[in-house]
C-alpha cells in the first residue's frame, strides 16, 4: 500500500531582519501551516497549497529557505495601481501589524519587497510622513488615486479605536473579495461579449461576401424580386459601398456618451441605460448592489457612523442612479427615519 502525504503548502514570509523567503512546509490545514511558520520566528505573508508531496522528493528538506528574487513590473503596470496590488499590500501589512511590528518598520519593509513602481514609492512616502509625525490615514490621504476615501476612512477608524491590525485586516479581506468579484463579473460577461460579436461577424459577412454574390445571381436571372430581398440587397449594397458611414456614427455615438457623461443629467442617464441593457444590465445592477451593501457592512463593522459611511459609498458606487439613491436615504435617516 501507497503512503499517505500531508498536504504541501508554498508561502512567502518575512524573517526579523525584514527580509522576504520562500519556503515549503507540510501541514494538514493552511491554518496549521501558518502556525508552523510562526512557530519558526517567521511572518507568513503568502500561502498557498501545492500538488501533494511525493515521496521521491522526501529526500530534500522540508524547509528549504531561498530569498526572494525581486520582482519587475510589467510595462502595463507601471504607471497605476491594480486593485490587486492594494489588496496584497494590505493583507501583509496587516499581518506584519498583528505580529507586532512597528508601524513604520512594517511600512518600510513592504517598501523593499514592493516591485519597483508607484505603490513601492507611494509607500515610500507614506512612511516618510507617518515618521515625520503625520497619522498613517492622514499620509495615505495624499494619494487618493491609490487609496480611496474608503481606504483611509476605514484606517482613520482603526487609529481612532486602537485597533489598527484588525482594521487593516477586515480592509484587506475586502479588497480580496472585491478583486475576485471584479474577476467574476468580466467572467460573466465574457459569454454576452463572444454572443454580440459573432452575431456581428455574421452579419458582416451576410451583407458583404452572401448577399453580393446572390445580388449578382439574381441580376443574371433577371426575375423581379420580392420587397424583402430587394430591401436586403440594398443595406448590402449601402454597406459596401458607404462602410465608413456607420463606422463614424459608432465613434460619434461612443464620443456623444463619453461628453454627455461629463454633465450630470447626462451621467445619470447613461447610468441607468446601463442597468437596463439587455444580458449585461442585470449582472452590472447586481454588481452595483452587491458593492454597496459590501462597503457599507465593511464600514460601519469598522466603526464608521453611518451618514458618514452613506457618504463614502455614494462616491464610491459610481453611477449617478445610485449617488441619488442614497441621498435620499441620506435625507430620510436626517429627518429621523430608520435605515430600513
Amino acid at each position: 500500500m501507497g503512503e499517505c502525504y500531508m498536504p504541501l503548502f508554498s508561502f512567502e514570509a518575512m524573517d526579523k531582519q525584514g527580509r522576504m523567503l520562500k519556503h515549503e512546509v507540510e501541514a494538514s490545514t493552511r491554518e496549521e501551516a501558518i502556525a508552523k511558520i510562526r512557530s519558526m520566528g517567521y511572518v507568513p505573508t503568502r500561502v498557498s497549497q501545492k500538488a501533494q508531496a511525493q515521496a521521491s522528493e522526501s529526500a530534500a528538506p522540508v524547509y528549504s529557505f531561498e530569498e526572494a528574487p525581486e520582482e519587475k513590473p510589467s510595462l502595463l503596470r507601471r504607471g497605476r495601481v491594480s486593485m490587486g496590488q492594494i489588496a496584497s499590500f494590505t493583507v501583509q501589512f496587516a499581518t506584519l501589524l498583528e505580529a507586532g511590528l512597528p508601524m513604520v518598520r512594517s511600512l518600510r519593509i513592504l517598501q523593499q519587497q514592493l516591485p519597483a513602481g508607484p505603490l513601492r514609492e507611494q509607500i515610500r512616502t507614506v512612511a516618510d510622513d507617518v515618521e515625520g509625525g503625520s497619522s498613517l490615514s492622514e499620509a495615505l490621504a495624499r494619494h487618493p488615486k491609490t487609496f480611496d476615501k474608503l481606504f483611509v476612512a476605514m484606517v482613520r477608524a482603526g487609529e481612532a479605536g486602537g485597533v489598527l491590525d484588525v482594521i487593516m485586516r477586515r480592509l484587506g479581506e475586502f479588497l480580496e473579495k472585491s478583486v475576485r468579484l471584479k474577476r467574476r463579473i468580466i467572467g460573466a460577461l465574457i459569454y454576452p461579449a463572444i454572443i454580440i460579436g459573432v452575431a456581428v461577424l455574421v452579419v458582416a459577412v451576410v451583407m458583404g461576401v452572401i448577399i453580393p454574390k446572390f445580388k449578382a445571381l439574381f441580376e443574371q436571372w433577371n426575375v423581379p424580386l420580392p420587397y424583402i430581398t430587394q430591401l436586403l440587397i440594398g443595406v448590402s449594397t449601402f454597406f459596401v459601398n458607404y462602410w465608413y458611414i456607420p463606422i463614424g456614427l459608432i465613434v460619434a455615438l461612443i464620443a456623444l456618451w463619453k461628453l454627455t457623461g461629463l454633465t450630470g443629467g447626462g451621467s445619470a442617464f447613461f447610468d441607468a441605460m446601463k442597468m437596463r441593457l439587455p444580458l449585461v444590465g442585470d449582472i452590472y445592477r447586481k454588481a452595483i448592489l452587491a458593492r454597496f451593501a459590501r462597503t457599507l457592512g465593511t464600514l460601519i463593522a469598522s466603526g464608521v457612523p453611518l451618514l458618514q459611511a452613506l457618504s463614502i459609498v455614494k462616491e464610491a458606487s459610481g453611477n449617478v442612479v445610485v449617488e441619488k439613491a442614497i441621498e435620499g436615504v441620506t435625507g430620510s435617516i436626517k429627518e429621523g427615519e430608520s435605515v430600513a
